[in-house]
């Protein structure tokens, strides 16, 4: 299953970047051929052709161009490592071809640099592309410079520079692939951070599997070992959205998923319409107890891809602590093979381990969190609440003893009612913190609307919340950054004048980001770093840094990746 030019282009992961050592090292040998050009022409000028001020210009040119792209990768600057320049090699070799001699010129050897730099940077298509592009200019300067007899010559030439050129690119994609795996292999073995819970993890890993197999969709089924339930989640491409939780499904619905021996690892590709017979389906089966492949029973499996609408599939089974099941990646237009199958297995042999130690972890730490709750919430009553019950009865007392026309009543009304809101919030959460499946609030956007409605208040502070697009994430991650916007509001009322803010909450592919902003009414903003919002960002992978706008404002922004 190989990558297309534009796939590989638009990838921006680190893997796809040539290390500036290895682009150093390929500049620095381009400057060897340039000099290794020159030096010969000079030594040897037979093999020039008549028009010799063209040829030193060809050759210098080629020097300077070498030149620039050196000091560009020392530099680090992006064009030294751009699919650009091999293709520009192809250019000037060809110039120095026909200027030394056409078919007899040796250095039609350069173009195999071309090649090789070409197939192990891009992958097998633009290693093909500049394989055929080097044979093809080769063959055009061979025709127009050279007479019949050196016809001869020419097609040998041109017949070892597609061969080698054609071993070069089918090694190179090889090794390309390789750093794909590789890669893959490294992010699905992190461990995701325990605060985001083992569905955000479970989601992350399903999507980064997806895309390295470019599928439509990815299928998860697992069945409770103990319970006997089914679970199934998809995800699905990039254009439609995929729930961070699970589906219950009843089991006649996941049966035909569930069908296939846990054994088994299938790979299955059905033709095109046009070549519909039986003859051209290839229904393969790695039979994980024997270590082998054989032909699976073709009927049953077509009959799983009409269920699951998609021409090619994968399926590896998935064995975990509490559950067992299977993974499918569907795809209408990809052909899957049998080393695709095999590295299906390895990435949840290498993933899902991970993801059950997360699970047990988990499960310890709220069992801990659950003998502790009964304790808290006895503790909180005499703790919290009463303190300040016995000041909203002071309060009451002095605003009994005071005059009617004492101008402290109003700030002695309003300290009690915020005493009385804070006692009512403390009743509800001592009420639901013994309950260990309480929701957390499901209703992110209100308790960050109520915390704006205290402000505005008791502050004085006029606070406008903002989520676009769609806030997709595990209750455990939402507790976080409620806390943050929360913590970022606090330092608002904290350190500033302000009166009006704003947050700004949005989900952009695979991070999401937080705008805390606050007006600074003419003040010079100062320079700082909220060292609690800092520290919050960072337990969650992320990081913080703070912008003053045009009009004076003060913006905090955080990034968490998910």
């Amino acid at each position: 299953m190989l990558k297309s030019n534009d796939d590989i282009k638009g990838e921006t992961d680190s893997s796809f970047a040539m290390n500036s050592a290895d682009a150093k090292m390929v500049s620095r040998m381009r400057m060897v051929l340039a000099v290794s050009v020159l030096l010969a022409v000079f030594v040897d000028p037979s093999g020039l052709s008549s028009r010799e001020n063209f040829t030193w210009l060809v050759f210098f040119g080629y020097l300077f161009h070498s030149i620039f792209i050196y000091v560009f990768s020392l530099r680090e600057k992006p064009f030294s490592q751009s699919i650009l320049v091999h293709r520009l090699d192809v250019l000037w070799f060809a110039l120095i071809v026909i200027f030394t001699g056409g078919v007899d010129s040796f250095f039609f050897l350069f173009f195999f640099f071309a090649i090789l730099t070409s197939s192990f940077r891009w992958g097998f298509e633009e290693g093909a592309r500049v394989t055929v592009a080097s044979a093809i200019l080769f063959s055009a300067s061979g025709l127009a410079l050279e007479t019949q007899s050196d016809l001869s010559r020419l097609f040998l030439r041109t017949t070892f520079l597609l061969t080698f050129g054609y071993m070069s690119v089918y090694w190179g994609e090889s090794k390309v692939r390789l750093m794909h795996q590789l890669n893959l292999l490294r992010d699905v073995s992190r461990l995701s951070n325990p605060r985001f819970g083992v569905d955000q993890t479970i989601v992350n890993v399903l999507e980064k599997t997806r895309r390295f197999f470019k599928a439509r969709s990815c299928i998860l089924v697992l069945r409770d070992k103990e319970l006997g339930t089914y679970f199934l989640r998809t995800i699905k491409d990039k254009n439609s959205t995929s729930a961070i939780s699970a589906d219950a499904v009843n089991a006649e619905a996941a049966a035909p998923l569930m069908a296939v021996s846990d054994d088994h690892i299938i790979a299955y590709t059905s033709p095109l319409w046009l070549f519909s017979s039986s003859l051209f389906q290839k229904s393969m089966a790695y039979d994980c107890s024997r270590e082998r492949w054989e032909k699976h029973e073709a009927e049953s499996i077509k009959n799983l891809a009409e269920i699951l609408d998609t021409r090619s599939f994968l399926s590896a089974p998935l064995s975990l602590r509490r559950q067992h099941g299977r993974i499918y990646l569907l795809s209408p237009n990809e052909s899957f093979s049998k080393a695709d199958a095999l590295f299906l297995s390895h990435i949840l042999a290498q993933a899902f381990p991970a993801i059950d130690n997360i699970d047990i972890l988990d499960r310890m730490a709220s069992e801990a969190a659950l003998q502790e709750r009964h304790k808290i919430s006895l503790d909180l009553h005499d703790t919290a609440i009463q303190p300040y019950i016995g000041l909203k009865l002071a309060l009451g007392a002095i605003r009994n003893k005071a005059s009617a026309d004492n101008p402290l009543i109003e700030d002695i009304d309003k300290l009690a009612r915020m005493a009385e809101k804070v006692i009512g919030d403390l009743r509800r959460f001592a009420a639901n913190f013994k309950n260990r499946h309480s929701k957390i609030e499901p209703v992110f956007l209100v308790a960050l609307n109520q915390q704006a409605e205290q402000l505005k208040e008791f502050y004085g502070i006029d606070i406008s919340i903002t989520i676009a697009g769609e806030f997709r994430v595990s209750d455990r991650l939402a507790i976080e950054i409620l806390q943050l916007v929360r913590e970022g509001l606090s330092n608002i009322c904290k350190h500033t004048l302000a009166e009006k803010g704003h947050v700004k909450i949005h989900h952009i592919n695979e991070s999401i980001k937080i705008e805390i902003e606050n007006e600074n009414q003419g003040h010079q903003p100062v320079a700082f770093t909220p060292n609690s919002l800092s520290e919050r960002a960072a337990v969650l992978g992320g990081k913080l840094h703070i912008n003053h706008g045009p009009d004076g404002n003060t913006v905090v922004h955080v990034e968490i990746p998910v």
